[in-house]
């Protein structure tokens, strides 16, 4: 699984604040995303993690480009998709789709479930009859564990995990290669997650799907990603496989992340050392400079306030950006033990 679907290179993504009625005038900016650069995978489900305003659902809308970003590149399969547009940009959205967070406010209440699932076969001009839509439709319901026989009911009819179902048909409608879920089930309830994240998984063994996994769950991560990658304030400050990111975490902020997930006391088999953050999360609109985590990292020094940290290999397989990462027994002592 080394063959590259989608690159994103020094990704950017500032979004303006103004002030005035009539003649606006740019006064700050929010940092959503700073020179980010990673590779999705063929076939791999990369999970994307961090807390909330870190950046992750700005990354996820522009690798599908309903955001454009203020600098950098996105290629899918080598075409540059940041460059595409017109009929160019919509054959490559056939590929790449998303499923979004609320199953309430994601479906339009004013059409019926058969209806929104169609949808994209009717803005791509394809199975042209109704009676092909409707069976096609009909077979998606069916894949997602809907009953096909619900085809004319509307959203408010359907539960919360029901109509996550219905989003999930939407996005395979087309038969994309990438699928980008941006926190799919954060919004659904505990007994309900599980069967979402089956169903995915399902799919993706079943299709052949790449995922982007966007969740602020660690536990959920473990459970669904074969890569996680980690993001701070707008940056990527770590990125590796599953098994070593939650055995031996380098960045320091990943090793807080880690310790703050509840691990029953029954089956712990060791005593955790909780890492907790001091300080509040740095205003967007003015960030830190060079190292970004230095205002809240126990671990920082006078060069992570002066000099940033490149991306780079650590022990064991990581990347991480940092001056000073996680030595073995400090990460040992933090991470989740069952």
């Amino acid at each position: 699984m080394t063959d590259t679907l989608m690159s994103v290179s020094h990704l950017t993504k500032h979004f303006p604040l103004t002030e005035g009625v009539v003649f606006q005038r740019e006064v700050a900016r929010v940092h959503a995303v700073d020179d980010v650069s990673l590779e999705v995978r063929r076939g791999e489900t990369l999970g994307l993690v961090g807390e909330t305003g870190c950046g992750k659902s700005t990354m996820a809308r522009m690798m599908v480009r309903l955001l454009d970003p203020t600098s950098g590149t996105i290629s899918y399969e080598g075409e540059d998709v940041t460059a595409a547009s017109g009929a160019r940009l919509k054959r490559l959205r056939r590929e790449m789709q998303m499923i979004f967070q609320d199953p309430y406010s994601s479906l339009n209440p004013r059409k019926t479930i058969g209806s929104i699932i169609a949808e994209p076969f009717a803005i791509h001009g394809l199975l042209g009859s109704d009676g092909a839509r409707r069976r096609r439709v009909q077979e998606l319901m069916e894949q997602v564990g809907l009953n096909p026989e619900h085809y004319n009911r509307y959203p408010h009819e359907f539960s919360g995990g029901q109509r996550q179902r219905v989003g999930v048909a939407r996005a395979l409608a087309l038969a994309p290669k990438l699928i980008v879920a941006d926190e799919p089930v954060s919004a659904l309830d505990v007994s309900i997650q599980a069967q979402i994240l089956n169903l995915l998984r399902g799919l993706q063994r079943e299709l052949g799907l790449t995922i982007v996994f966007i969740a602020h769950d660690l536990s959920v991560v473990r459970h669904m990603c074969d890569r996680v990658a980690v993001m701070y304030l707008g940056n990527l400050v770590e990125l590796a496989d599953s098994d070593t990111l939650y055995r031996h975490p380098r960045h320091p902020y990943t090793g807080a992340l880690l310790s703050a997930v509840p691990v029953a006391a029954a089956r712990s088999t060791v005593r955790r050392e909780r890492q907790v953050l001091e300080g509040d999360l740095p205003s967007p609109t003015d960030p830190p400079p060079a190292c970004r985590f230095h205002t809240r990292c126990p671990k920082a020094q006078e060069i992570c306030r002066v000099q940033a940290p490149p991306l780079t290999p650590k022990d064991g397989g990581a990347l991480a950006a940092c001056h000073f990462p996680l030595a073995d027994e400090e990460a040992s002592a933090i991470v989740p033990t069952a």
